[in-house]
């Protein structure tokens, strides 16, 4: 074809990208854009979230992958507007013949490509789409019967058992980087403040940005990753990739890792690569959860679960955000995320049962605050994450399995340093005293600095009473 304009969404790099290697082999011309869809911007700014970190990510974000187009003769077109406006429209500015992209599983993005579509078709153009973001997609892993994986184990079995070198090889976009082309209407990328944002504390963080900041902190993971087994469930410790972020935005390219580590468990036995590796097998399973089961979003993935009688207590959930549990590990946790957009993987686990069974309150209340405060936030693994904490979801922890905040807190941040990092008024407990500080006899506490009650609040629960509480509540579901 003579043009081609290539739409990136989730995928903001320009090695090894799907659609743009396709686009480059197929047409004499490629132009390149990306929209800032209002559909979504709108509800950010109507919800008040004028200084959110993930829309100056993907910021950053554009001006690396503009530096990396430009430098081989392309630029970025970026356009803020309703995409399923702005494609079609650009497409016949530039005489594209067709408009290349990669898949996307969320059902809101599939109807906006839906509509995508048919515009361009109105117009005599198309919309091609290729896999990127995952290894395998849709009916590509199924049953022996040919049924979609509900349970874990036997998914990542078959997962393991289909890949091959196939799979994970990159795509040679450099090699026919020559047919970039760079359009008379490409501007510089908005600002923020002209999107009607405002910078963040997001250069403060330690998430570099854009492709080059996601090639640099998995150059740094590799180093490590052989102790990520036994280091991953301690948030004190530096254990996990902290990649989450860069492969919800596709600023890393997910080939590129699952090919690392499944090379480095093959040829060393590495029970860390191992681990990790069914950490981003996780991910693709709750992908193909939400393609094929599209009612988890809003409804529990077991029905039934749909019948449980969650307490309503606005109160309770106002703790619980805003970390004045009275239990630290919690509150440590609730502090990490409202502060920096990020909170450990174990930690996610931690405040999502205790919000779902000491509290007693709706798991779609926590998943809901997730995806406004998370940097990672990624629809299927939220979701997924949320239904498994609180036993609704597809091979989810049994409903009498319940976390006890101050077992997890002993065992996960033995020493206390997590929780004096974001609760520093607890600092002057021993490591003994801090998981359960209500414990310490009054005058230790005024010698630790800290009163129970009146510098750091009460358990606003009490975990045994809850506990009995919420077998009952599950039990009366299962009958």
């Amino acid at each position: 074809m003579d043009s081609a304009l290539v739409w990136f969404r989730r995928d903001l790099r320009f090695a090894d990208h799907a659609a743009l290697y396709h686009a480059l082999r197929q047409a004499r011309r490629v132009y390149c854009t990306f929209v800032f869809d209002r559909a979504i911007l709108d509800e950010l700014l109507a919800e008040g979230l004028t200084a959110d970190r993930r829309v100056e990510f993907i910021h950053a974000a554009l001006v690396d992958l503009d530096d990396a187009l430009r430098s081989r003769g392309g630029a970025l077109v970026v356009r803020h507007g309703f995409a399923v406006e702005e494609i079609p429209r650009l497409a016949v500015e530039l005489q594209a013949d067709a408009e290349f992209a990669n898949h996307d599983y969320e059902p809101a993005a599939i109807a906006r490509d839906a509509q995508v579509a048919s515009a361009l078709a109105a117009a005599g153009r198309r919309l091609l789409t290729f896999k990127d973001q995952v290894i395998f997609e849709k009916d590509e892993v199924l049953t022996a019967a040919g049924k979609p994986y509900t349970v874990f184990t036997p998914y990542k079995s078959a997962w393991l058992k289909r890949l091959t070198p196939f799979y994970v090889r990159p795509y040679p976009v450099e090699r026919y980087a020559g047919a970039l082309a760079q359009p008379a209407c490409v501007d510089a990328i908005p600002t923020l403040e002209r999107l009607g944002f405002r910078p963040t504390d997001l250069a403060s963080l330690p998430l570099p940005t854009g492709a080059s900041g996601g090639a640099q902190l998995f150059e740094e993971f590799k180093s490590r990753i052989d102790a990520y087994a036994q280091t991953r469930d301690f948030p004190a410790l530096r254990g996990p990739s902290y990649l989450s972020t860069h492969l919800r935005f596709g600023t890393v390219s997910v080939r590129a890792l699952v090919g690392w580590a499944w090379e480095r468990w093959r040829e060393t036995g590495s029970a860390g690569a191992a681990t990790w590796l069914s950490e981003l097998i996780w991910r693709e399973f709750y992908q193909q959860i939400l393609y094929h089961h599209p009612h988890v979003i809003g409804h529990a993935f077991k029905r039934e679960y749909d019948r449980i009688v969650w307490d309503d207590d606005p109160g309770l959930f106002a703790a619980w955000c805003e970390g004045r549990t009275g239990y630290p590990l919690v509150d440590a946790a609730m502090a990490q995320i409202n502060r920096t957009g990020y909170m450990h993987n174990r930690l996610r686990m931690v405040v999502a049962s205790f919000l779902a069974k000491d509290l007693g309150l709706d798991w779609r209340l926590g998943e809901r605050y997730f995806a406004r405060r998370l940097n990672d936030f990624d629809l299927a693994s939220n979701n997924g994450n949320w239904q498994w904490a609180a036993s609704t979801g597809c091979d989810a922890q049994p409903y009498f399995r319940i976390f006890h905040p101050v077992t997890q807190s002993e065992k996960f941040d033995p020493e206390g340093q997590f929780i004096k990092r974001y609760v520093p008024q607890l600092a002057g407990f021993t490591p003994k005293e801090i998981h359960a500080p209500w414990r310490v006899p009054l005058e230790r506490q005024k010698a630790a600095g800290c009163v129970v009650g009146v510098d750091y609040p009460a358990p606003i629960v009490d975990h045994a009473q809850a506990r009995a509480k919420t077998l009952a509540r599950y039990a009366a579901v299962k009958g």
